[in-house]
């Protein structure tokens, strides 16, 4: 399934209240935020359930101390919600407020807001939002992560979740998928009863673009720093060093690329990231005997275009990705990426052999193959990045603001997509 943004249409007079309640500031998040705060007939509030990420915190899959060197909450209006449980985490009862009515009902009993934006929809947060706005006759507009390749349950479960959506159907006035798999994953549950509004996984792509393009300047002070040969070309994984992400496929494959027993890859692996699974894979790494491996550590993002710079090719061999927004950042650098089948944003964003490569999750061997697709031929892989910055230049948070619109229009009179 492909989608075509539609044309703008001209503003209307209309100004729209719109309510975004979320767990916390999340740091791809706000520079969308901050757009859809820039247009000048919607009013929005974002409400929040803590600010651990605000603060700093220990990121688990990380495994490291968390904070985020890029702006969460300028640009847009904000509340943090009062606390009745909160952490460093998310799950289904964390966080958890009150004062949530208080916000959509607004002082003088009336509705506050015109319309509901809630990211998920498994939290109690989430849940007693949606009952107010259903109670006060604000319509509810869903966002999330969620696609149909999930993980195995039994059939008690899969029918329980068939009884909930049941419910959450009767709450929900709109939905907002963020890609392919998303659209297939309400279409699955919903059906065409609730209507779909494509709002794309992006992220700031002008952002990301320029601070590549900066990073050229710096690329020797880079590859001195990490022992790296101009001349070699470098693959490159950024991402948390968990089991699901598969480095270990990442290492497998790059060790094969070697043109004799014992010999060095032509390319370097450049391992950026931290986690659980870093000792397990520095081990399989030293077990190679090449020192053309690097692992690089936790890089805050403001650091990550300095990487995306230095790549030849950029790997993310997950497993159960519901998306992979790193991916996007990649592409503004013009850099080809190579994805697993089971990565979210696959279908939407790779092209495979043309900006990029698509390969069965868990085959190495056609990871391999992969790789040597991007980097056995000269040019191949400058070409395939220069085709990868033309896609993600139309898969932006303009997309997002006429998604975002076209679904406010559905339900606000007087409001024009």
């Amino acid at each position: 399934m492909t989608f075509e943004p539609e044309q703008p249409h001209p503003r209307a007079n209309r100004r729209v209240r719109l309510a975004y309640l979320v767990s916390h500031p999340i740091q791809y998040q706000a520079p969308l935020l901050r757009r859809i705060a820039q247009e000048p007939d919607i009013d929005l509030t974002v409400l929040f359930g803590s600010d651990f990420s605000v603060k700093g915190y220990r990121d688990e899959g990380f495994g490291v101390g968390v904070k985020w060197d890029v702006p969460l909450l300028d640009g847009y209006k904000h509340v943090f919600l009062p606390k009745l449980r909160d952490g460093q985490d998310v799950s289904f009862a964390m966080p958890m407020n009150r004062g949530i009515v208080r916000q959509l009902r607004g002082s003088g009993g009336e509705p506050a807001f015109d319309a509901l934006w809630v990211h998920g929809y498994a939290t109690v947060n989430v849940m007693h939002g949606m009952i107010v706005a259903k109670a006060l006759g604000i319509p509810v507009r869903v966002r999330s992560e969620s696609w149909l390749r999930d993980r195995g349950r039994s059939g008690v479960k899969l029918v329980l979740k068939n009884i909930f959506f049941a419910g959450l159907k009767q709450m929900v006035d709109g939905v907002l998928p963020i890609g392919t798999l998303s659209a297939e994953y309400w279409h699955h549950y919903f059906g065409d009863d609730v209507p779909r509004f494509l709002m794309p996984y992006a992220v700031d792509n002008s952002y990301f673009s320029e601070r590549a393009q900066e990073a050229k300047a710096g690329r020797a002070s880079l590859q001195a720093e990490l022992g790296l040969d101009p001349a070699r070309p470098v693959v490159l994984f950024a991402s948390k060093l968990q089991s699901r992400k598969h480095c270990d496929h990442l290492i497998e494959a790059y060790a094969r690329l070697s043109p004799a027993p014992g010999a060095e890859p032509e390319a370097y692996l450049v391992i950026v990231g931290d986690g659980e699974e870093r000792a397990a894979l520095e081990r399989q790494a030293a077990a190679t005997g090449f020192s053309s491996i690097h692992f690089c550590g936790f890089r805050n993002q403001s650091e990550l275009p300095r990487f995306f710079d230095l790549a030849t090719v950029f790997v993310l061999p997950s497993r159960h990705e519901p998306w992979g927004l790193i991916v996007n950042e990649v592409m503004n650098a013009a850099r080809p990426v190579i994805v697993s089948d089971d990565v979210g944003c696959a279908p939407d964003l790779i092209d495979d052999g043309r900006n990029g490569c698509i390969y069965p999750v868990g085959d190495v061997n056609a990871l391999e193959n992969a790789l040597r697709r991007v980097l056995d031929t000269p040019g191949v892989a400058d070409a395939m990045g220069q085709r990868a910055f033309e896609r993600i230049q139309s898969w932006s948070f303009e997309e997002d603001i006429q998604g975002m619109r076209r679904a406010l229009a559905s339900v606000v009179p007087g409001f024009e997509a």
